[in-house]
C-alpha cells in the first residue's frame, strides 16, 4: 500500500505535456489561440526567462497534399494546429513540452543534459515482478484522472469560435486513446450523416509509422512521470508465428471470460475496463465527436474473426518479405500503393505480393482483425492495453527497415501525401507539435532500442530471464532439501556403525549369508577363457 501512496504522490508534484493543455483549453486562451503557459521554475511563458525557449507564430509549410481529401477548411485537423492556436511554445536544446517544461525523448535530468538509452523488452521475458509491475502501471493510467490536459468534445465552430470551451476529464490512458480516436475520425461535413471517411491523419498514408512512434513515446513518457519509474519502457509482444494470443493470460492482459467468450476473465484487471469513443458509426450517423463518456466493457475474442479478412497471425517470412522492399512508400502513397514498406507493414498491401488495396488484411492490420473487439475497430483501438505490445513491436519492425535502408529524414514525402502526412506537417493532435520528417530515424537516436535487434549475448541473457528467475525461486527448496538428504544419509550410516558394533557377531554373519545372492559366474574370467574376448579381438 505505501507504493501506491508514494505513487500518487508524486502524482501531485508531476506535470504531463500532452494535448489538450488544460492552461489552453480556456476561453481566453482559445480566443487569442495564444497556447504559451508558464514553466513553473521561472514563471515566464515556455520558460523563457531560463533560456528553455519562447512563444512563437505557428508556421505550418503549404506544400500540396493528394486528391484523397477534396476539402478545405472545414475540418479543424486541417493544417494542424491552427484553427485552435496559431502561437505556441518553440522550445530550445534538448526541452520539449507544451512549455518547455520536459526534456526531448532520450535525455533526462533537470537541465535535460543526461543522455540514456532504454530498452524495450518481450514481454514474455520478463519477469514475473515485472510483468506485475507492467499490468499494475497499465491500470494506474487507467484510473488517474489527468491534472494537466483535457480532451475535446466538439468542434471550433461548435464552440462558438473558443467563446464556449467544450473540453472533458478523462483518466491519463483515456487521453491517448480519445488521441487515436481524434486523429483517426472521419470528417464531419455539417449534419447527421454528412461525413468524409476517405481521411485520416495518422494511417493509410506515409505518416503512419512516425505518427505511431511519437504516440508512443509520449505514451512511456506520461507512464514515467506518473508513477516516477524513469527506467519503465513499453514492452513489446513478438507475435509472429504465434498459434494464438499468448499474452492473453490473466498474469499479462487478461483471459478469455468463462461466461462470455467476448470479455475477459473476472481474474484478470483489464476486466473491470470501460472503453469510449468506441462507437465511430453512431457518431458519423449524428454527425457529432465522441463525448469521452463510458461506452460498456472492454472486449476481446481473439481467433474467432473472419477469416475470409484474415487466415491467421503474421508469419516471420511476411515480415521478412515486407523488409525486403525498399521504397518507403509509392503511387498515390495510400492504400493503393504497390512494393509499398509502409503499406504492407500498415497491412493494406498483400504480404506475400506487395500489391495495395489487398482484400485481406497483413501484418499490422491482422493482429488488429485477429483480436476481434476493441482492438478491431481503428478509431477505438487503443481502448485494448494490447495496443501498446502490438505497436511496440511494429515500430521494432520500422526501426529494422530504418537500419537497413539508412533513409535521410529528407527522403521521407515533402508533399502530393493525403492530407496531414507531408514530411513538414504537424502531427495531428500533438502539443508540442511534432513533424513526421523528424521521427524518420533511428530509435537509437530518439533514446531507446528493442531487446531482440541487440547482439546475440545480450539477447541470450534476456531470453535466460525467465528460467533463472524459476531456479532463484527453486533454490531455496533445493538447498533445504540437500541438507535434509544429507542429513538422512549421515543418520542411516550412523544407525549401520551402531548396529555393527552392537550386534556384530556371529548372528549378523548368518544374516549376511541369508541375503547374499548366488554368483553365478565368475566377476573376473582367467586367461584361458578371456584370451578371445578381448575389446581387439571381438571385432
Amino acid at each position: 500500500m505505501w507504493q501506491l501512496a508514494m505513487i500518487s504522490f508524486v502524482l501531485c508534484l508531476v506535470p504531463s505535456y500532452q494535448q489538450f493543455p488544460r492552461l489552453c483549453a480556456t476561453r481566453e486562451v482559445l480566443r487569442t489561440k495564444e497556447c504559451c503557459p508558464s514553466w513553473g521554475g521561472d514563471g515566464t511563458p515556455c520558460g523563457a526567462t531560463s533560456g528553455r525557449g519562447s512563444c512563437e507564430d505557428v508556421e505550418v509549410p503549404d506544400r500540396p497534399h493528394g486528391p484523397q481529401y477534396p476539402f478545405s477548411g472545414l475540418d479543424d485537423r486541417e493544417k494542424w494546429p491552427l484553427v485552435f492556436f496559431n502561437r505556441t511554445c518553440q522550445c530550445a536544446g534538448n526541452f520539449m513540452g507544451f512549455n518547455c517544461a520536459d526534456c526531448k525523448f532520450g535525455y533526462f535530468g533537470v537541465n535535460c543534459n543526461e543522455r540514456r538509452e532504454s530498452v524495450r523488452r518481450n514481454i514474455l521475458y520478463l519477469s514475473r515482478a515485472e510483468k506485475t509491475r507492467f499490468v499494475s502501471y497499465m491500470n494506474l493510467v487507467k484510473q488517474t484522472v489527468s491534472r494537466d490536459y483535457v480532451v475535446v468534445t466538439g468542434t471550433y465552430q461548435e464552440m462558438e469560435n473558443g467563446s464556449n470551451p467544450m473540453f472533458a476529464d478523462v483518466s491519463v490512458y483515456d487521453v491517448f486513446v480519445w488521441m487515436h480516436y481524434y486523429v483517426s475520425r472521419n470528417a464531419l461535413l455539417g449534419g447527421p450523416g454528412n461525413v468524409w471517411t476517405d481521411v485520416d491523419f495518422a494511417h493509410w498514408a506515409p505518416g503512419f509509422l512516425p505518427w505511431h512512434r511519437v504516440y508512443l513515446l509520449h505514451w512511456e513518457h506520461e507512464i514515467r512521470k506518473l508513477t516516477g519509474d524513469m527506467s519503465f519502457t513499453i514492452p513489446y509482444w513478438d507475435w509472429r508465428d504465434a498459434q494464438g494470443c499468448d499474452v492473453c493470460t490473466d498474469e499479462l492482459m487478461g483471459d478469455r471470460s468463462p461466461h462470455d467468450p467476448s470479455l475477459l476473465s473476472p481474474g484478470s484487471v483489464f476486466s473491470s475496463w470501460t472503453v469510449l469513443c468506441s462507437r465511430a458509426e453512431d457518431y458519423s450517423n449524428r454527425g457529432v465527436l465522441c463525448n469521452a463518456e463510458e461506452e460498456g466493457p472492454l472486449r476481446r475474442n481473439p481467433g474467432n474473426h473472419n477469416r475470409k479478412v484474415v487466415e491467421r497471425i503474421p508469419t516471420s517470412a511476411e515480415v521478412e518479405f515486407a523488409l525486403s522492399l525498399t521504397d518507403y512508400d509509392t503511387g498515390a502513397m495510400d492504400r493503393s500503393a504497390n512494393m509499398s514498406f509502409r503499406n504492407t507493414l500498415e497491412g493494406f498491401g498483400d504480404s506475400q505480393t506487395g500489391i495495395g488495396n489487398s482484400p485481406r488484411r497483413g501484418l499490422h492490420a491482422a493482429l488488429h482483425v485477429f483480436m476481434n473487439g476493441s482492438m478491431s475497430s481503428v478509431q477505438g483501438s487503443a481502448n485494448d492495453p494490447i495496443f501498446l505490445l502490438h505497436h511496440a513491436f511494429v515500430d521494432s519492425i520500422y526501426e529494422q527497415w530504418l537500419r537497413r535502408y539508412r533513409p535521410s529524414p529528407s527522403d521521407f514525402p515533402d508533399s502530393d501525401a493525403p492530407i496531414g502526412h507531408n514530411g513538414d506537417a504537424h502531427m495531428v493532435p500533438f502539443l508540442p507539435l511534432h513533424r513526421h520528417r523528424d521521427f524518420f530515424i533511428s530509435s537509437k537516436d530518439l533514446g531507446y532500442e528493442y531487446s531482440y535487434l541487440l547482439d546475440d549475448n545480450q539477447r541470450l541473457a534476456e531470453s535466460m530471464g525467465p528460467y533463472l528467475e524459476v531456479l532463484q525461486d527453486m533454490w531455496p527448496w533445493l538447498l533445504i532439501a540437500g541438507v535434509c538428504g544429507g542429513i538422512l544419509a549421515v543418520s542411516i550410516v550412523a544407525a549401520v556403525l551402531t548396529a555393527n558394533r552392537r550386534y556384530g557377531g556371529p548372528n549378523v554373519r548368518k544374516w549376511r549369508n541369508v541375503f547374499a545372492l548366488p554368483e553365478r559366474q565368475p566377476l573376473i574370467r582367467g586367461s584361458e577363457e578371456t584370451k578371445h574376448h578381448n575389446y581387439q579381438t571381438a571385432i
